[in-house]
C-alpha cells in the first residue's frame, strides 16, 4: 500500500545538500565485447549504457559511501558531529555484519548518529529517503545522512552477457534535515513518497545463493549462485507497470498534475523503461534526466547519482517540481515528489 503519511504543517523534511562518487575505471562497451558475446550497438540499443565504473581493488561500498557523504556534507555545510541518523541502502555491503553504515559512521568521526542498512535494491535510496523522514516528522532526529552505494562489480557473473553489461559501482548521497516552518526555507523540500512491494515476484530479478537458504560450498560454486540472475521480459513488464502507479499516486498526492513535473530523476536501469513510463504518464521524456549512459544501472546508488548530477549542473532549478523514481529486486518501487 502507498505510504501516504504527508508531512504536518508544522515542520518540513527539506534536502539541504547531495553528493555522489564514482570509481575512477571506466569499463567501456568495447573491452566487454572481447570478453563476452556482445557488441556496443547491442548494449546501446536495448540500454543505452556506453560504459560503467568499477571500483579499485580493495576499494569499498563504504569507501565509496563516505567519499558521496563528505559531498554531500560539503554542500549543506554540515559537520559529522551534526549528523543523528545515517541510513546506507545497499545489497553489496562491506560485511554481512556489522552494517556498512557503522563504518561510515566511522571514517566520517559521526559519533552522535544512529547508523543501520536497509536492503531494497535498487528502491533503496528512497526507501531511505522516507524512513529518514519519519524520524524527522516525529521529531526525534533533526539531521540525517542518506547514501545509497553499491560495489555490483564483486556480485556480477562476467561470462553472463544479459547482466554483466548492465552493471556499475558508485554511490549517492542527500543530507535531510528537519526546517519549521516559520524558518526561511530555502532548501528544497519533499513533499511526498509513495512505496510499494509484491514479494511475489522475489524470483524475476535475485541473488540467489550466498545467503542462509543456499551458501556456496565447494560443489555449487561453478554455478554462479552468488551473482545476479534476472529475467529481463518479467523485470521490465513488473518495472514500467509498477513505476508509472507510483509516480501517479505520488503527483496526486501532491496536489499536482503530471504537466507540473518539471523534471524526473528516475533509476538509471533501462533508458526504454524510463521513456515507457514518462510516455505512459504523459510527460515528455526530455524531461528525465539521464546518465546511464555513463555509468550503467548502480542499484541503490543510480537514483541519487543522477540526482546529485542533475542538482550540481543546473538541470534542477529552484521551484521545480522533480519527481523522483525508483525500481529494484523485491520486487520494490518508490516515487518521490520534491519542491526544488
Amino acid at each position: 500500500m502507498p505510504d501516504r503519511d504527508l508531512l504536518p504543517t508544522e515542520c518540513l523534511m527539506t534536502i539541504a545538500g547531495t553528493g555522489s562518487y564514482v570509481p575512477e575505471r571506466v569499463l567501456t562497451n568495447a573491452e566487454l565485447e572481447k570478453s563476452v558475446e556482445t557488441s556496443d550497438e547491442w548494449i546501446t540499443t536495448r540500454t543505452g549504457i556506453k560504459e560503467r565504473r568499477i571500483a579499485a581493488t580493495g576499494e569499498t561500498t563504504s569507501d565509496m559511501a563516505t567519499m558521496a557523504a563528505r559531498r554531500a556534507m560539503e554542500m549543506a555545510g554540515v559537520t559529522a558531529p551534526e549528523i543523528e541518523l545515517i541510513i546506507v541502502a545497499t545489497i553489496t555491503p562491506d560485511t554481512i555484519f556489522p552494517s556498512t553504515a557503522c563504518y561510515v559512521q566511522r571514517n566520517l568521526g559521526a559519533k552522535n548518529a544512529v547508523a543501520f542498512d536497509i536492503s531494497a535494491a535498487c528502491s533503496g535510496f528512497l526507501y531511505a529517503m522516507q524512513i529518514s523522514r519519519h524520524f524527522i516528522n516525529t521529531g526525534n532526529r533533526k539531521t540525517a545522512l542518506i547514501i545509497g552505494a553499491e560495489k555490483l562489480s564483486s556480485i556480477v557473473n562476467w561470462s553472463d552477457r544479459n547482466t554483466c553489461v548492465l552493471f556499475g559501482d558508485g554511490a549517492g548521497a542527500a543530507i535531510l534535515r528537519r526546517r519549521s516552518t516559520d524558518e526561511a526555507v530555502h532548501e528544497p523540500q519533499v513533499l511526498v513518497t509513495v512505496m510499494g512491494t509484491d514479494g511475489t515476484l522475489t524470483d524475476i530479478l535475485n541473488v540467489p545463493g550466498g545467503g542462509s537458504a543456499l551458501p556456496i560450498t565447494a560443489e555449487n560454486a561453478h554455478l554462479h549462485l552468488n551473482t545476479i540472475h534476472m529475467q529481463g521480459k518479467e523485470t521490465f513488464k513488473a518495472a514500467v507497470t509498477n513505476v508509472t502507479a507510483a509516480c501517479a499516486r505520488a503527483i496526486d498526492l501532491a496536489g499536482l498534475k503530471p504537466s507540473d513535473i518539471d523534471v524526473i530523476v528516475p533509476h538509471q536501469a533501462n533508458v526504454r523503461i524510463i521513456d515507457a513510463a514518462a510516455d505512459r504518464l504523459g510527460i515528455p521524456k526530455e524531461r528525465a534526466f539521464t546518465n546511464i549512459h555513463k555509468f550503467g544501472n548502480t542499484s541503490a546508488a543510480a537514483c541519487a547519482i543522477a540526482l546529485d548530477e542533475a542538482n550540481r549542473t543546473g538541470v534542477i532549478k529552484p521551484g521545480n517540481n522533480v519527481l523522483l523514481v525508483a525500481f529494484g529486486a523485491g520486487f520494490t518501487w518508490a516515487a518521490s515528489v520534491v519542491r526544488w
